[in-house]
């Protein structure tokens, strides 16, 4: 025994968390438990702290939540050890004072310098003979060798009940926890705070599951498109799936009950939108897994068109700073376009299908590669979870070659999805005096008009970057054109076969997030 430990050092276990700030259905952590005393550890990784995907933010979520797992271990017996340092660096000085045999954590699907960092993590731990356990956190499978049977997998990943959280934890006793950073203490801008986002944790997360079966979720199905129904009507769990305060086999089982509770309710008590919104829902959990796949099978996809034959459609050299920073903005002259960024800059979420037209305007009318637009929206989204992000960020851009080409129009867009103008008029409120059937397009108001509503284009808000007509038609050709080439459809052949649904096609949509 070494001094002030208090235990065999033989016997003590390493419980990593990573994205899975929870102790309810976290294997690692219950099977741990049952091997002998564990030291519970996070790792404020300052390469990700500062890598161009990451956000205050994300820290901010990630905080609340550790704070909240904090507790449920201390309730155990058991500590959450914090510490801040590269991950091998961390587990070395951790080995050296307490030489444990077995890391414990789930396998994790996120961007490349999380992949390059298990790798060296896997490195060390054969090196010092440590066995590293890593369990599934979701249906995404590591090596997978076939795609057509990975629906079969996903359904047994799902089935077994979601694990009870340890009884007692047997903790190393003698390490200090060195308490949780903020965002100053870490080097991050302590400012931006962003009014409108969600709380991280456990608790948060299970409420809002719960009220969007029970109550929010009625409308789901036909609310889920609009940036102002959308709201209330989608779950707005994905940010506590990409920090693992629920699992998805958690979503999974609680759908399950609630359609248990529906069907075994009297008819006339039930409202009939329940089951297609709730099975839409269902749809979008398997979705979720369906993409992250698509980065774990081909992790390069961060950065690498995931069909070469597009190669060279966009400029990657030379991104037009301009047009892009009006859309980072929110300055761009479409108002859904700036409203939506502008909500993002405000909460860190909004529903898919704006998620969608955001990306296509930058895509389509911007004609900007996809790759620094993909990098600014994942610090604008709370949720951001990188193997949804890039595979979306690519199928919306056009350049995979097996999905159909949607080039969004923002005008037609604002008017179907925001009819009344409340969600433009929330944020972007140049517009607040704009009459409703100018508020797609306030720059083909008369010029007396104009003044009157106080918003005059070119001084209060501004013209449109580039003309939708023109833009728009040369977009279409210049994507159709390219997807014909005989490279890029040889390609696509390759891209199917490694990452293309064996569902039904039509049932392919848009999913960045998770409702």
């Amino acid at each position: 025994m070494e001094e002030g430990l208090g235990v065999p050092l033989e016997g003590v276990q390493v419980v990593w968390f990573k994205r899975d700030l929870r102790v309810r259905d976290h294997a690692p952590l219950l099977q741990a438990c049952q091997r002998g005393p564990i030291i519970c550890l996070y790792i404020y990784e300052p390469s990700w702290l500062l890598a161009p995907d990451f956000d205050p933010m994300h820290l901010r979520f990630i905080n609340q939540s550790l704070a909240e797992l904090e507790v449920e271990l201390a309730r155990r017996g058991g500590q959450l050890l914090l510490r801040v340092g590269e991950v091998v660096e961390v587990l070395e000085g951790l080995h050296r004072k307490v030489p444990f045999g077995a890391l414990w954590s789930h396998e994790e699907t996120g961007n490349w310098l999380s992949f390059m960092r298990d790798r060296a993590v896997e490195r060390w731990a054969q090196e010092r003979g440590v066995v590293w356990h890593q369990s599934p956190c979701n249906a995404v499978v590591r090596r997978l060798k076939n795609r057509d049977l990975w629906a079969g997998i996903w359904q047994r990943r799902m089935g077994p009940k979601p694990l009870r959280p340890p009884d007692w934890i047997h903790r190393v006793p003698g390490l200090a926890a060195e308490g949780i950073r903020s965002p100053l203490e870490l080097g991050l801008d302590s400012a931006g705070v962003r009014p409108e986002a969600v709380m991280g944790g456990e608790r948060a997360g299970w409420a809002a599951l719960e009220s969007f079966l029970e109550v929010r979720g009625v409308n789901y199905r036909a609310d889920m498109a609009s940036p102002v129904q959308g709201w209330r009507s989608c779950s707005r769990i994905s940010p506590h799936l990409t920090w693992g305060n629920l699992s998805i086999r958690q979503v999974h089982h609680r759908l399950g009950q609630q359609f248990e509770v529906l069907r075994r309710a009297p008819a006339p008590s039930v409202d009939p939108r329940w089951k297609n919104s709730l099975t839409s829902f269902r749809s979008r959990l398997f979705w979720h897994c369906h993409f992250i796949q698509k980065l774990e099978d081909e992790p390069e996809l961060e950065f690498r068109n995931m069909n070469p034959g597009f190669d060279g459609m966009r400029d990657h050299e030379h991104l037009d700073r301009t047009r892009f920073e009006a859309w980072c903005a929110g300055q761009t002259g479409y108002p859904l376009v700036d409203a939506c960024m502008r909500a993002l800059h405000a909460g860190g979420w909004i529903n898919f299908r704006m998620r969608a037209m955001l990306v296509s305007f930058a895509s389509y009318h911007l004609w900007l590669h996809w790759v620094e637009p993909a990098r600014y929206l994942a610090r604008q989204f709370l949720d951001y979870e990188p193997g949804i992000h890039y595979t979306q960020f690519q199928m919306q851009s056009g350049v995979t070659g097996i999905n159909t080409l949607r080039i969004y129009s923002p005008r037609k867009q604002a008017r179907e999805q925001d009819p009344t103008g409340e969600f433009i008029k929330r944020y972007v409120p140049e517009l607040a005096g704009v009459p409703t059937e100018h508020l797609a397009e306030p720059h083909k108001m008369p010029p007396l008009l104009q003044h009157s509503a106080g918003c005059v284009v070119g001084r209060d808000y501004p013209a449109p970057i580039v003309d939708h007509e023109v833009a728009y038609k040369a977009a279409k050709d210049a994507a159709f054109g390219w997807k014909k080439r005989p490279e890029v459809q040889k390609a696509a052949k390759i891209v199917y076969a490694r990452h293309g649904s064996r569902k039904r096609r039509r049932n392919q949509r848009s999913h960045f997030g998770n409702g």
